[in-house]
C-alpha cells in the first residue's frame, strides 16, 4: 500500500511540474512590440521612457491612451504603464488629456 500513495505523490508532483512549465515564455523567444507601433515611434519611445523599463514589449492600449511595457518581476509577468524618469507616464495626446 506504502507504494500507491508514493506513485500518486509522484504523478501529483509530476503532472504540477508539467502545468508550471506550461507558464513560461520559450527559451530563445524574444518579445515582438506592437505592429501598429512604427520604428520612429519607439525610437521616441525609447528616448523618452524611463531607463528600467522594456520598450521592446510596449504597447498601446485604447483604454486610456497610454503605452504600457511588459514587466518581468521575480513572481509573476505584468503590463505597467510605461513612464518618463519623472514618472509620469507617456500617452497620446489624447491619453493625456484623459489623465488630466
Amino acid at each position: 500500500m506504502p507504494q500507491a500513495h508514493t506513485t500518486g505523490k509522484a504523478t501529483l508532483l509530476f503532472a504540477g511540474l508539467l502545468t508550471l512549465g506550461a507558464c513560461t515564455i520559450p527559451v530563445g523567444q524574444t518579445p515582438q512590440p506592437e505592429p501598429g507601433i512604427s520604428d520612429e515611434m519607439m525610437a521616441h519611445l525609447s528616448a523618452m521612457a524611463a531607463p528600467y523599463q522594456n520598450v521592446q514589449t510596449v504597447e498601446l492600449r485604447p483604454q486610456d491612451g497610454c503605452y504600457w511595457y511588459r514587466h518581468v518581476g521575480p513572481v509573476e509577468t505584468t503590463m505597467l504603464p510605461l513612464r518618463t524618469p519623472e514618472g509620469r507616464p507617456i500617452c497620446t495626446e489624447r491619453g493625456a488629456q484623459a489623465a488630466s
